[in-house]
């Protein structure tokens, strides 16, 4: 019997659209990919192909995912041969990708005031679950961005006040604000207008702003480097919240057949090797960080 999770990979030539360089080797990737634009939920990757001559491929996370247009966005940051490649690749060229992969993000009703938190190149698929949520009768996201680098895109100070937090954290990711969805910037770099500290320094303030009514309507989602999520979801812990977390890390096939990106998770039979490409990369915080 065919694996339940290969109905859902696609293999499809994609056309560059636009390749734009920013600061700190970061990239944003626009890919014509009507297959991929069609079925990508928040949370999904794809396994793309960064030049012809290297046939291993690299993981990449959706950043979003336009299904009229039939484009996708992935932001890539330079760490390796693969992804250095990739930043020659020009607007009218063809990458070949496996996607989308991955079980998403789920979200439930009855949590109507979604945390979304997101750390360096664990910022698109929070950008994406942002763009799912918006214009959602009675939803109220706040997304909160952490970077040590220079984030990839021009910020601007918020025109969504947001008195529960210190008004010297005013900085905002502009997309996010044209969406009317609160977003707040955080680094320990001096950025003007961003918080000073972790991305969790400054979800607790919120979070600790609260009432007990409004409390009960958060749910937590993130996705960033291993540290950063164990602290979130001890964060969630504390407040006695659910947390959904998606894992990052280093993928050979990315479609679920070397087990190289295996961790362990406590299912309900106890701890149990997972792998993160096919059974995640979301996971609930509780069943990672155990």
């Amino acid at each position: 019997m065919t694996p339940s999770h290969r109905d859902t990979l696609f293999l499809e030539e994609a056309v560059i659209t636009l390749h734009d360089a920013f600061e700190g080797d970061q990239y944003v990737l626009h890919l014509k990919a009507p297959e991929c634009a069609r079925r990508a939920r928040p949370g999904s990757f794809v396994h793309l192909q960064c030049d012809p001559l290297l046939p291993m491929r690299r993981p990449i996370s959706i950043m979003r995912a336009q299904r009229e247009q039939g484009i996708i966005e992935l932001l890539y940051k330079v760490v390796g041969h693969g992804t250095s490649l990739l930043t020659q690749r020009k607007a009218g060229e063809r990458l070949s990708l496996i996607g989308p992969i991955g079980h998403p993000f789920t979200l439930h009703a009855e949590r109507p005031r979604p945390l979304l938190i997101g750390g360096g190149v664990g910022m698109p698929p929070m950008i994406f679950l942002a763009d799912h949520l918006r214009g959602q009768k009675g939803v109220q996201p706040l997304v909160l961005l952490g970077s040590e680098a220079p984030f990839p895109f021009q910020a601007r100070p918020s025109q969504i006040l947001l008195p529960t937090l210190p008004a010297e954290a005013i900085a905002c990711m502009p997309l996010l604000d044209d969406w009317d969805i609160p977003s707040r910037l955080v680094s320990q770099q001096g950025y003007p207008g961003c918080y000073e500290g972790y991305v969790t320094d400054l979800a607790r303030l919120w979070l600790d702003a609260l009432d007990g009514d409004t409390l009960a309507g958060v749910e937590i989602f993130a996705c960033g480097p291993h540290p950063m999520l164990e602290a979130v979801a001890r964060l969630a812990a504390d407040f006695n919240l659910p947390c959904q977390v998606s894992l990052e890390e280093f993928m050979a096939c990315g479609v679920g057949g070397c087990a190289g990106c295996a961790v362990e998770v406590l299912t309900d039979a106890g701890p149990a090797m997972k792998r993160v490409c096919v059974d995640g990369p979301v996971f609930d915080a509780n069943r990672v960080f155990f």
